[in-house]
């Protein structure tokens, strides 16, 4: 299959490269994009387009993993795509429902683990009527994927719960380290989890290495994650302040 992608960063370019492993091609657009991605998918074996455009007249399938804030600009770009659209962004089901708006043919997709370079690391979740066809294409390559509905918004939902722990918690272990900073006790709370709570050293190193490299991406995150709360009638507030950390890290 003719595959495109948008776009390979690093996780992007190793979905991309597991593809290829199975013989598709995959086809990436060039215009505009840094000198980094073009390294990554000249790595990744893809093929350059000049434009999306140039994308949507080729390609069979349209796989979207971008940062969440931009998974709608995206979609509107391929408005006029006649082939089967998978976003594997993370955004709320409300957000997915309204991608599936623009599209003719749809499956609603999460990614959780890390770019799946050296081993099976991330497993794609799918959900919708044809979810069962993408996850064929990844058959017998680094991706673990797995259907999980026919209903679009179940692959969102399951991404948003588990972010909604995973890096909601290292905003607060950020957050209560940067209080403790400004109140002059940063010390003695590390030495008190040091005795009482000694993962937490760990995991507040973890959190802000993360956050330096990839914080400004979970902004838009954090915000879908607050709305699909919401929409549940749970509190949004927790991931509205998330959100306020991870902006302190800039690109």
């Amino acid at each position: 299959m003719r595959i495109g992608l948008l776009h390979p960063g690093a996780m992007g370019a190793a979905f991309g490269a597991a593809l290829r492993t199975r013989g598709h091609d995959v086809l990436w657009v060039s215009q505009g994009r840094s000198a980094e991605t073009a390294e990554r998918a000249r790595a990744a074996d893809l093929k350059a387009v000049a434009t999306v455009a140039d994308l949507a007249a080729q390609a069979e399938l349209v796989l979207s993993i971008c940062p969440p804030h931009a998974a709608l600009d995206v979609a509107r770009e391929l408005s006029g795509f006649d082939g089967l659209y998978v976003d594997a962004n993370a955004v709320a089901p409300a957000t997915a429902l309204e991608i599936q708006s623009l599209c003719r043919r749809f499956v609603d997709a999460s990614i959780i683990g890390s770019p799946p370079m050296e081993g099976p690391t991330a497993t794609l979740y799918l959900s919708g009527d044809d979810a069962t066809g993408v996850a064929r294409l990844f058959a017998g390559t680094n991706v673990k994927a797995t259907v999980i509905s026919d209903e679009v918004g179940a692959a969102s939902a399951l991404k948003m719960v588990y972010a909604a722990w995973t890096k909601g918690s290292a905003a607060l272990l950020l957050a209560v380290q940067q209080t403790a900073t400004a109140a002059g006790v940063d010390a003695e709370l590390l030495a008190e989890w040091q005795h009482s709570q000694p993962q937490l050293p760990d995991q507040l190193v973890q959190a802000q290495r993360s956050a330096m490299a990839k914080g400004w991406r979970w902004v838009g995150e954090m915000q879908e994650i607050a709305d699909f709360f919401a929409s549940v009638g749970e509190p949004e507030g927790f991931h509205r302040a998330a959100a306020d950390v991870y902006r302190r890290f800039p690109r």
